[in-house]
């Protein structure tokens, strides 16, 4: 089944680059060049991905992201022309996966497409499921991407899902930034590692009461406490 993707945004040219590259890699492109019309794309088409500008007339980028996680869980990579870290940030709390910052390389959006869709699609196909990890009273199902925390389901994004799992198959091993970054992204773009303390953060928030808990190990990373 070819992966559709949606690019959002009201620069032609943009929408013509990502088309120019994604649809060489066997990806269909659709697009949209306004937030409104977007968010009913989104809701109504159900893209693979949305790729999604930060500036766009009327509702922008921030608002049709909130709109589109009340109802759905499609990846989204925001892209932004401001280098400040607080619309990043702001983006992804709003629960955007991912960011670029323009102008970005086209093979870059390319990779972080690849990345996001085989971390989706990880799993699918297999026919033995993994038993569920099980650490004091968390509790995760691989199979069904679920995670209770004593025996209540918390709901978590793809990425914070991918992160919290990659800490707990691996336990008391300390993550860098970096490395987090390559193994649970699937890239390693030099400057992005805000993106790992904001998923972070997510997942401290969400899961108050989990024993273990996640340790920073300052200049360091971050790992699962097994003690």
């Amino acid at each position: 089944m070819t992966d559709t993707i949606l690019v959002v945004d009201d620069e032609k040219r943009i929408i013509d680059l990502a088309r120019m590259y994604l649809e060489p890699d066997g990806y269909q492109v659709t697009s949209a060049t306004n937030g409104q019309t977007a968010k009913d794309m989104i809701l109504r088409d159900k893209p693979s991905l949305v790729v999604l500008d930060l500036m766009l007339p009327g509702m922008d980028g921030l608002e049709v992201c909130r709109r589109v996680r009340e109802a759905s869980d499609v990846p989204i990579i925001m892209l932004t022309a401001r280098a400040e870290d607080i619309d990043k940030i702001v983006g992804l709390e709003l629960g955007a996966d991912d960011y670029l910052t323009k102008p970005f390389n086209p093979r870059e959006l390319l990779a972080r497409i690849r990345a996001i869709l085989r971390r989706t699609d990880r799993g699918q196909g297999q026919d033995e499921a993994p038993p569920p990890i099980v650490i004091g009273n968390l509790i995760i199902d691989a199979q069904r991407r679920r995670v209770e925390v004593e025996g209540k389901p918390v709901d978590l994004r793809m990425k914070e899902f991918d992160l919290l799992q990659v800490l707990a198959q691996n336990k008391g091993v300390v993550y860098s930034r970096d490395r987090l970054l390559n193994v649970v992204w699937g890239y390693d773009f030099a400057g992005q590692t805000r993106t790992v303390d904001v998923h972070v953060a997510h997942l401290r928030h969400k899961l108050k009461g989990m024993s273990p808990t996640i340790e920073t190990v300052w200049g360091v990373g971050y790992r699962l406490d097994d003690r």
